[in-house]
C-alpha cells in the first residue's frame, strides 16, 4: 500500500498541531502570568501594584490577540512573537528595577516564561533564536536607562543563569519540531491507511455481493444443468437402446452380411457399448458431484486402441480431402487405464484436428515408446490454428474466431475434456500451434 502526502496535507496538519500547542501556551500566559504579581508584591513591593495592572493588561490584551488571529486564521507565529515580546518587555523592565538583592528570582522568573516558551512552543528554531537576541537586547536597553549598579554585578546575580537557560532553551525547538513534524507525518499516513482500507472493505463487501448474486445465479444454473442432464440421460438411453437393439438384430443373420459390413457392425457395437459407459458415468450424480470421478481401470493394448480410433476417422478424413497418415506402432504395448476415457481422448484430438485442418492436408498419427512412456502425437503442417486459441479451446470452453474463414464451430469442448481426462488418468498432454502447423502430444505411463 504506496501513500503520498501531499505538502498542502501537510502544512494543514502542521498548522493545527501548531495551533493546538499554541492555545496552550495563550492561556498559560493568561491565566498565570498574572500570578507573578505575588513575586512582585514580597520582593518589589513599591512596584508591585503598577506592574499588576500591566500583567493582567498584557493578558487581555494578548487573548484580544489569540480572538483576532483565530477568527482572521492569521499566522499563529506572529502571535506568539508578540506574546513574547510583551512578556519579555515586562520581565526585563522588572530585572533593571528591582534591588540587588533580589535580583537572582526576577532572572529565576524570565529564565521560567523563556523555558515554557521554548518547551511548548511549535515552531522553527530560528524564531526561538529572535526572542532570545530581542530578550537580551531588551536587557541590555533597560539596564542603561535604569541600572544603578555595575554589569559585573547585574550580570553574576542571576545573569548568567539567564543566558545559559536561554541558549540551552533554543535548542529544544529545533527537536520538538523535527518530532512533532515527523509525529504529523505519522498521522496522516495513519488516516490514509484507514481511508483506503475502508475503501478496500468497501469494495470487498461489494464484490462478495456480486459473488453471492452470482453463486446463487450459478445454483440455478446448476439445478437447470442437473434437470437436463436427466431429461437428457433419459432420451439418449432411449436411443442408444434403440441402436444397440437394432444391431443385434443385424448381427443375428450376419451370415448374409460381407466382411465390410460386419466390420462396420463390430464398429457399431463398440461405439454404443462406449456410449452407454460414457452415459451411465454420466448419469451417476455422485460421481459428478465428487472432486474425484472413479475410473473402470483396466490393461490393454493401447497401440490396438490407437488404431480403432485412427480406422473410425479415415472416412471422416477423406470427406474433406484430407489424407491421415498411419505412423502407429505395431509393437503392443499394455497400459493400466481406462480404456473407453483413454479412446475418447484420442478420439477428441484427432476429430478434432480433423475438424480444423484445411482440406488437402496430411496428418500423421504417430504412436511410440519413449523412457518407459506410451507417447501419442499428431502433426498436422498445415495452417495453424494459433497458439492463444487452442489455449482457450483447451482451458476456458470460448467460441473462437475462425481465422481462416471456415463455418465449423471451435467451442473446443473436446479438447477441454481430452486434457482434463489426461491429467485424471495420470497422464500428461501438451500442445502447441505455430508456424510449422499444429501439434499436440500425449503420455501414458506402460507396464512393464
Amino acid at each position: 500500500m504506496f501513500i503520498q502526502i501531499t505538502k498542502e496535507e501537510l502544512a494543514r496538519d502542521l498548522s493545527k498541531k501548531a495551533w493546538y500547542q499554541t492555545n496552550n501556551i495563550i492561556f498559560s500566559i493568561i491565566l498565570l502570568y498574572p500570578l507573578f504579581s505575588i513575586v512582585d508584591f514580597i520582593y518589589a513591593g513599591v512596584v508591585w501594584l503598577q506592574f499588576f495592572i500591566v500583567r493582567i493588561i498584557i493578558s487581555v490584551v494578548i487573548y484580544a490577540l489569540y480572538t483576532l488571529f483565530q477568527r482572521q486564521k492569521y499566522n499563529y507565529r506572529i502571535l506568539l512573537h508578540i506574546s513574547f515580546l510583551l512578556l519579555s518587555i515586562t520581565s526585563a523592565l522588572l530585572c533593571t528595577l528591582v534591588s540587588i538583592d533580589h535580583l537572582n528570582i526576577y532572572f529565576l522568573l524570565y529564565s521560567v516564561v523563556i523555558l515554557f516558551f521554548n518547551l511548548q512552543v511549535f515552531w522553527e528554531p530560528f524564531n526561538s533564536v529572535i526572542q532570545t537576541l530581542i530578550a537580551f537586547l531588551l536587557l541590555a536597553f533597560f539596564f542603561n536607562i535604569f541600572g544603578e549598579y555595575t554589569l559585573d554585578l547585574f550580570i553574576s546575580n542571576g545573569g548568567q543563569f539567564l543566558f545559559i537557560t536561554a541558549v540551552i532553551s533554543c535548542l529544544i525547538p529545533a527537536a520538538r519540531y523535527k518530532v512533532m513534524e515527523r509525529d504529523v507525518r505519522s498521522q496522516i499516513m495513519i488516516e490514509k491507511s484507514n481511508e483506503q482500507l475502508k475503501d478496500q472493505n468497501r469494495d470487498i463487501n461489494e464484490k462478495n455481493k456480486i459473488i453471492d448474486m452470482q453463486y446463487e445465479q450459478l445454483r440455478k444454473l446448476d439445478e437447470h444443468k442437473n434437470s437436463f442432464i436427466n431429461i437428457a440421460g433419459h432420451d439418449l438411453k432411449n436411443l442408444i437402446g434403440s441402436i444397440v437393439m437394432s444391431n443385434n438384430m443385424i448381427k443375428e443373420e450376419d451370415y448374409r452380411l460381407s466382411a465390410d459390413q460386419k466390420e462396420f457392425v463390430g464398429y457399431i457395437t463398440d461405439s454404443a457399448e462406449k456410449m452407454q459407459y460414457l452415459l451411465n458415468k454420466l448419469m451417476d450424480v455422485k460421481e459428478i458431484e465428487s472432486p474425484e470421478m472413479s475410473f473402470n481401470m483396466e490393461v490393454f493394448d493401447i497401440n490396438t486402441e490407437v488404431l480403432h480410433i485412427f480406422k473410425g476417422l479415415v472416412e471422416t478424413a477423406q470427406m474433406k480431402n484430407i489424407h491421415l497418415v498411419d505412423n502407429i506402432l505395431k509393437l503392443p504395448l499394455q497400459v493400466r487405464l481406462d480404456k473407453v476415457f483413454v479412446g475418447q481422448v484420442f478420439q477428441n484430438l484427432l476429430s478434432n484436428t480433423i475438424k480444423f485442418s484445411q482440406t488437402n492436408n496430411n496428418i500423421k498419427v504417430v504412436t511410440s515408446l519413449q523412457r518407459q512412456k506410451f507417447v501419442f502425437e499428431i502433426i498436422d503442417e498445415g495452417i495453424a490454428i494459433g497458439q492463444d486459441e487452442l489455449d482457450m479451446m483447451f482451458n476456458k470452453l470460448k467460441t473462437l474466431n475462425d481465422a481462416t474463414g471456415s463455418k465449423e464451430s471451435r467451442l473446443g469442448l473436446g479438447l477441454s475434456i481430452a486434457k482434463l481426462m489426461t491429467k485424471e488418468l495420470g497422464g500428461e498432454l501438451v500442445y502447441r500451434s505455430d508456424e510449422n502447423g499444429n501439434y499436440f502430444r500425449v503420455e501414458f505411463y506402460v507396464i512393464n
